[in-house]
């Protein structure tokens, strides 16, 4: 049923209008590999994963997400803006998270995509500035993608068994991230996607991800100046992001690449981001 990675999808001729918010500001892409990369992943509150990688420094506009208004959608752009006011009262409680904040983004996903069912089976927290903190890590500053067209259908499998999975994968499934800050207004580290529909299947390289028990498979991105980057200044604790991971329809958007970056304009005072990240699955 999966189809080629390949786009198919036309740019639109016209650029979103020009905003104050607009940037120019540096992302990193991975540089082309002779061979197999791997990220190592480290416990949770350690620092930075291990990487055989190398990267390009690139400079690239950015557009400010939020000019483009509606016409940022998960299944066009593969991104998209929302609002949800959680009833959460304290993120650093992983009790707390499961209990309440997994029904609302399961809730929220299942409204976003009409889908029948939504299960969201992971999270992470993030905090930015340097701090180690012993329930989070830190945010990404690599161009990636959590899934590719192999690790997508194996994550379900791995976490709805296998008898399970060969019924549900006969039909469209998705995987949809929301993120969202947890310490006020985002000031530094802000995430940045790339428009689905500028991605080229070429521009996706499979790379391990490896656990201490098992290794998954993520896409890092090679630099493509057809890519078109947009973000969201000073998301707010009541705005979310929803960002499609990977899709198995070929005709809407499957992969969306995404980023940390440094905002050249961030104020040297300004408070480190943290934030939360889920993931879902989204049966259709």
């Amino acid at each position: 049923m999966n189809q080629s990675i390949n786009t198919l999808f036309t740019i639109p001729e016209r650029s979103p209008r020009k905003s104050a918010e607009d940037v120019e500001a540096v992302v990193n892409y991975l540089i082309p590999p002779l061979g197999r990369n791997a990220v190592h992943v480290v416990p949770v509150g350690t620092g930075e994963p291990g990487r055989t990688a190398e990267y390009a420094p690139t400079p690239a506009a950015i557009r400010d997400g939020r000019a483009a208004g509606s016409a940022n959608t998960l299944d066009g752009t593969g991104f998209a803006l929302a609002r949800q006011v959680s009833a959460m009262a304290d993120f650093n409680d992983d009790d707390e998270v499961h209990a309440v904040y997994y029904p609302e983004m399961e809730n929220l996903v299942r409204d976003a995509t009409g889908a029948s069912s939504v299960v969201v089976f992971d999270h992470n927290v993030r905090t930015d500035g340097g701090i180690v903190a012993s329930n989070s890590r830190v945010p990404v500053r690599i161009v990636h993608n959590d899934y590719t067209e192999k690790s997508g259908p194996q994550r379900v499998q791995a976490l709805l068994g296998e008898r399970r999975a060969v019924k549900l994968l006969r039909r469209r499934f998705a995987i949809v991230n929301v993120w969202r800050s947890i310490a006020g207004v985002v000031r530094t580290a802000p995430l940045a996607v790339i428009d689905a529909r500028s991605v080229r299947s070429s521009d996706l390289v499979p790379t391990d991800l490896v656990y201490p028990d098992r290794v998954g498979e993520i896409y890092e991105v090679a630099g493509n100046p057809s890519h078109r980057w947009h973000y969201f200044p000073k998301m707010e604790e009541e705005e979310v992001l929803l960002i499609k991971g990977y899709d198995s329809r070929g005709d809407v958007a499957r992969f969306t690449p995404h980023s940390a970056f440094d905002h050249p304009d961030t104020p040297t005072d300004a408070p480190p981001r943290r934030s939360i990240e889920i993931r879902s699955l989204v049966f259709f």
